[in-house]
């Protein structure tokens, strides 16, 4: 009830006086009162309470009185430290020696000294705190106390000046009346404000000056006696065409009087002096030179030679100097002159002499490349002779194995045998080289099959390991790859036969990783490895790491032909080996990815096993008695053989019993120039389509498209009986 009656925005003392008033009023109607219901006695309580109230009230009043009292107190405490520290501060800037002054984040003058801008004596009245630095710098530019530089008005200098007061620290000279320098450095504060220093320089600006022309009348004389030490005549000219300097050595050497050398004279007069005892060059030098001085914009360095005498020459530079002056150089050039004439007739017999050894060079080479090239013919032309009777000799060899009961004669044919397939391998390596290191080497590149051609191989190697006691694997793949068929099956087999043919225990394996772009063929051994002084030699001819492995071992050949092949067919080669523990050699190819649609069908596999009893082969081979070992085989298998020297002589025995082959092998080169691939044609329109075989020495790719063609079978020879049996055997099956 008392809070309703009682403001809280009434100060202390009116509350008090509203409560004593109110406690008052209660008291006489106590005391007045008649009612017998206690009622008076409550409002006695109720005076008591606002009494009690009131003493509370008084309390607080009191208190904070005293809090006021004790502010008063501080702020008049810090007011008189305020008013010292103001005091002490500016004492403090007037000590100082330069004229100081500071600005207020809003450009106006907050304080300053008496020093500051007392230089400027018309307007240091003004300089007063309120003083914006716009009118400050105005003010300045307008005194006459100011120097302003030449050609600069004062509305040019207090716009430059206050471009810069945008930085955050300036440093300039200003020059005074009378030979004064101020020094006027600006700095801002940290809340944006700015100090600006006047420092008065003139002392140290003239002791600068007096340095500076002693420095310049030094590097006179330095200049001076530098000339004169120059093994170059110079001339130098003012913005006036002017003789400014020179030295003794450019009279030496023009043969001119020094007594037309003085200050001031013109560069005409001592041109027209030059004229008369030199040559140009060029006969457009001279008018290019007038042009050149009489030109005072920015001027291109000008060279030029000139000669006065039969063995006297001289080099001239002229160039421009900063004050559109110039000057000149004269350098004797006659010993490089005559040491160039010497080295230019030196140069002349050595080019005769150099054309002279090119065409004894290039005889040598033509006469090496004639012998390379009849080397390469009689190599191949030897090798397809040796390989006629030596296919002869390993059929007969072979038939006469067959028919021979005694086992030691048994094993005496079979090592015959053996040294006719090393012959046999010795012969095509040597071929193979022959054709790569001529670099007449056909390439098909087409798309292979990589798992059918390592099945293949497999298929034909594994009997070597077995023999060996090896275990021998390769990893099935699907992968196609572009590359040269031939070449390709010969680089791994060699790959493969070597890895098996020194590896004496342990595994053998031919891996296949397949990358986004290529395959990578890994052919992995157990074998001794290759010493890392050997990696590179292992791809010699005729290197081999074991000297004492017998030649049924191989001539180191190769290893040697597939280094060439692949780098013919631009196939990456890699040779990885650890001593003891075994030897990797990697082969990128390039991968084919073909769309499942696309995929090359695997070819069906020969049956291993078929009847070829009385079943007829056509032979048609020129060389007699090649074509009676093969006949005899064929026969010793159980095949009834029409054995032929020519195509003619076929078509009249098959006219004459009148029974079509149920095969055809003949050889590739026939006599008169016929090719066996036309044989083929002319008896298949004639007899129907016969299966045919085409063997031959000739490894050309020619001869894989001619049978390609026709679709005949090739096989090389020497003869593979593994491999003609194979095709008769699929021939009978069709």
């Amino acid at each position: 009830m008392l809070n309703g009656l009682i403001d809280p925005k009434d100060s202390l003392e009116r509350q008090n006086q509203k409560l004593l008033k109110i406690t008052e009023t209660l008291m006489r109607r106590v005391e007045q009162g008649t009612d017998a219901s206690g009622v008076a006695y409550a409002q006695f309580e109720r005076a008591v309470l606002l009494e009690e109230e009131v003493r509370a009230r008084t309390r607080e009043l009191e208190r904070a009185l005293d809090l006021l009292n004790m502010s008063n107190a501080r702020l008049a405490m810090a007011n008189a430290e305020t008013e010292a520290a103001r005091a002490n501060l500016a004492n403090a800037i007037e000590t100082v020696q330069e004229g100081f002054a500071l600005f207020n984040a809003q450009d106006e003058l907050v304080m300053c000294n008496s020093r500051f801008g007392k230089h400027m004596r018309d307007v240091y009245h003004l300089f007063k705190p309120g003083l914006t630095f716009t009118e400050y710098v105005r003010l300045i530019s307008e005194s006459p106390f100011l120097s302003l530089p030449d050609g600069q008005t004062s509305a040019q200098w207090a716009a430059q000046r206050m471009d810069r007061h945008k930085d955050s620290h300036v440093v300039f000279n200003a020059r005074m009346a009378g030979s004064r320098w101020l020094q006027v450095s600006e700095h801002r504060t940290p809340d944006r404000g700015t100090v600006v220093l006047q420092t008065d320089v003139t002392d140290m600006v003239r002791l600068e000056r007096q340095e500076r022309e002693k420095l310049l009348d030094d590097q006179a004389r330095l200049v001076r006696a530098t000339l004169e030490h120059l093994n170059q005549g110079i001339c130098i000219f003012d913005s006036q065409n002017r003789l400014a300097g020179w030295n003794r050595r450019v009279g030496e050497l023009l043969s001119i009087p020094l007594g037309r050398f003085y200050i001031g004279a013109s560069f005409d007069a001592l041109y027209a002096a030059l004229s008369r005892v030199v040559e140009f060059s060029d006969a457009d030098t001279p008018d290019l030179i007038q042009s050149w001085v009489r030109d005072h914009n920015r001027r291109m360095p000008l060279s030029f030679e000139i000669t006065l005498s039969v063995n006297r020459t001289m080099t001239v530079f002229a160039q421009q100097m900063p004050d559109e002056g110039f000057v000149i150089s004269f350098t004797d050039v006659s010993a490089e002159r005559s040491a160039v004439r010497a080295i230019s007739e030196v140069n002349e017999t050595l080019e005769r002499r150099v054309m002279e050894r090119t065409l004894e060079l290039e005889d040598a080479l033509s006469e090496a490349e004639r012998a390379n090239a009849s080397k390469s013919r009689f190599v191949a032309a030897a090798s397809h002779d040796l390989l006629q009777p030596l296919s002869a000799a390993k059929l007969y060899v072979t038939s006469l194995e067959n028919d021979l009961e005694s086992p030691e004669m048994k094993e005496r044919v079979a090592k015959a045998n053996n040294a006719l397939v090393s012959v046999e391998h010795i012969l095509g390596a040597l071929l193979d080289i022959s054709k790569l290191d001529s670099g007449r080497a056909a390439v098909d590149e087409t798309a292979v099959s990589l798992g059918e051609m390592l099945l293949q191989l497999c298929d034909e190697l594994a009997p070597m390991a077995a023999q060996k006691g090896l275990s021998f694997r390769a990893v099935s793949t699907d992968a196609m790859v572009r590359s040269d068929a031939t070449y390709l099956r010969r680089i791994l087999q060699n790959l493969i036969s070597n890895a098996i043919r020194y590896t004496d225990h342990g595994k053998v394996l031919v891996g296949v990783r397949q990358g986004r772009k290529s395959v990578r063929v890994e052919v992995w051994d157990t074998g001794p490895g290759i010493p890392e002084n050997q990696q590179e030699k292992v791809f010699d001819e005729f290197h081999r790491l074991n000297a004492s492995a017998s030649p049924a071992d191989g001539m180191g050949l190769g290893l040697a032909i597939v280094e060439r092949a692949c780098r013919l067919l631009k196939h990456p080669l890699h040779l990885n080996s650890t001593v003891a523990k075994g030897t990797r050699f990697t082969v990128e190819l390039p991968r084919i990815v073909m769309k499942s649609a696309q995929a090359a069908a695997p070819r069906p596999q020969p049956s291993r096993s078929g009847n070829l009893e009385h079943q007829i082969v056509l032979l048609i081979e020129n060389d007699t008695e090649l074509r009676h070992a093969i006949a005899l085989t064929l026969e010793n298998w159980g095949l009834d053989v029409f054995p032929c020297s020519s195509e003619a002589e076929a078509m009249a025995l098959l006219q004459e019993v009148d029974i079509a082959p149920d095969s055809m092998v003949i050889d590739f080169q026939l006599d008169d120039g016929l090719l066996g691939t036309d044989a083929i044609a002319n008896l298949r329109s004639r007899f129907g389509p016969i299966p045919a075989c085409v063997i031959t020495a000739n490894r050309t790719p020619s001869v894989i498209d001619a049978c390609r063609q026709v679709d005949a079978t090739l096989l090389y020879k020497p003869l593979d009986l593994a491999q003609l049996s194979s095709f008769l055997i699929q021939a009978t099956q069709r």
